[in-house]
C-alpha cells in the first residue's frame, strides 16, 4: 500500500508543480518587473527603456515596470546582473549592439554570453549615426571622402565617443581600404566641439547631436550609417548609396530576459512591447531622440544578435580594439 502511495505521489507532484507554473505564467505580471538599464540615466538606452516601461505601466494601469540603472564597464555590469537573475520574467535588460554584440569580442574574457545567457524578446529601436565633416574638409559626399583619404593616407582624422562610434569608423576605413587617424573622446559633448572648431576633420556621431549643427551650417552632413535613409533626415543619403556599397553601422536597443524564461512569458512580453514600439506616439517620441522604432519576433531578433556578434567580432579583430 505504501509503495502504491509513493508511486501516486511521484506522479502527482510534477503535475502540481506544472499547474503552479502555468498559473504563474497566466497571472504574469503578478508583481513589478525590474527593467535594467546597463548605462547611466539620461542616455539613449535609458530614454528608450523609460518610454517602454512607462507605456507598459499605462497599458496595465499599474506600476508593473521599474527602471533600474546599473552602469559600469561599457554595459557589462548591468548585463551580467540580468544574465544571473532568476528566469521568471521579472528581470529584463535593455541590451544594445554594444552590450549584446560588440562586448563579446571586445573583452578578452567576457563575463556573460549574449546568446547563451539570454533569450531575445524584441528590439525596440534603431539608432543610426551620421558621418559629418568640418566645412574645411574638401568633400561633399562619401565617394569624394574615400578618394581624398586614398590620396592623403593618414592625414584625415575622425572623432568618436564610445566603442560603437569608433568601430563604425573602423568598419568604414576597413571597407574603403583607407587610413584615417582616430581621435577618441570621452563623450559627444567633447567630440562635437572638436569637429566644429576644425580640430578634427570628421566624426561618426549620433543624428541628435550632429543634425542641428549640420542644419546650422557648422558641419557638413555626408551620409547616415543606416541601410536606408533615416525618416527625420531623408535628404541625407546612406553611406552605402553614396560611395561605399554594403556599409551599415546601426546601433539597436532591444529587450532581453535571462535564458530559461518561460516561452509564454517571452511571447507575452514580445506582444506587449511590439504594440508599444509600433504605436504612433512612441514612433514620434523615438524620432525626436534620433531613433527609429524597430520591433520583430523573438526568433528574428535572436538571428540579428547572432549575426551582429559575428560581424563586429571581425571589425574588433581587424581594428585591434580592446576594452580597458
Amino acid at each position: 500500500m505504501n509503495a502504491v502511495r509513493a508511486v501516486l505521489a511521484s506522479a502527482v507532484l510534477p503535475l502540481a508543480f506544472s499547474g503552479l507554473a502555468v498559473a504563474q505564467v497566466k497571472d504574469y505580471p503578478a508583481r513589478q518587473i525590474r527593467f535594467i538599464v546597463p548605462f547611466p540615466p539620461g542616455g539613449a538606452t535609458d530614454v528608450v527603456t523609460r518610454v517602454v516601461a512607462q507605456k507598459m505601466n499605462d497599458q496595465y494601469k499599474r506600476q508593473v515596470a521599474m527602471v533600474d540603472n546599473r552602469a559600469g564597464a561599457g554595459g557589462v555590469v548591468g548585463s551580467e546582473i540580468a544574465a544571473r537573475a532568476a528566469a521568471d520574467g521579472y528581470t529584463l535588460v535593455m541590451g544594445t549592439t554594444g552590450t549584446h554584440a560588440i562586448n563579446a569580442s571586445l573583452y578578452a574574457k567576457p563575463s556573460y554570453d549574449p546568446v547563451k545567457d539570454f533569450v531575445a524578446i524584441t528590439p525596440a529601436a534603431l539608432l543610426p549615426n551620421m558621418l559629418v565633416a568640418h566645412p574645411s574638409v574638401p568633400v561633399k559626399n562619401v565617394r569624394e571622402l574615400i578618394a581624398l583619404a586614398r590620396a592623403r593616407p593618414g592625414d584625415l582624422s575622425y572623432a568618436s565617443s564610445g566603442n560603437f562610434l569608433y568601430l563604425s569608423g573602423a568598419l568604414f576605413t576597413s571597407m574603403a581600404k583607407v587610413k584615417m587617424l582616430h581621435v577618441p573622446f570621452k563623450g559627444g559633448a567633447q567630440a562635437m566641439p572638436a569637429v566644429v572648431s576644425g580640430e578634427v576633420g570628421l566624426s561618426f556621431a549620433t543624428i541628435v547631436s550632429s543634425l542641428p549643427l549640420v542644419e546650422a551650417g557648422k558641419l557638413r552632413g555626408l551620409a547616415v550609417t543606416s541601410a536606408k535613409r533615416f525618416p527625420s533626415a531623408m535628404s541625407y543619403p546612406t553611406v552605402a548609396e553614396s560611395g561605399l556599397p554594403g556599409y551599415e553601422a546601426v546601433a539597436w536597443y532591444g529587450v532581453f530576459a535571462p535564458a530559461g524564461t518561460p516561452r509564454e512569458i517571452v511571447q507575452q512580453l514580445n506582444t506587449d512591447i511590439v504594440r508599444i514600439v509600433n504605436s504612433p506616439e512612441v514612433r514620434e517620441l523615438f524620432l525626436k531622440q534620433g531613433a527609429e522604432s524597430y520591433a520583430t519576433t523573438p526568433e528574428e531578433f535572436a538571428k540579428v544578435v547572432q549575426s551582429d556578434v559575428a560581424k563586429w567580432a571581425k571589425v574588433v579583430k581587424a581594428s585591434g580594439a580592446k576594452a580597458d
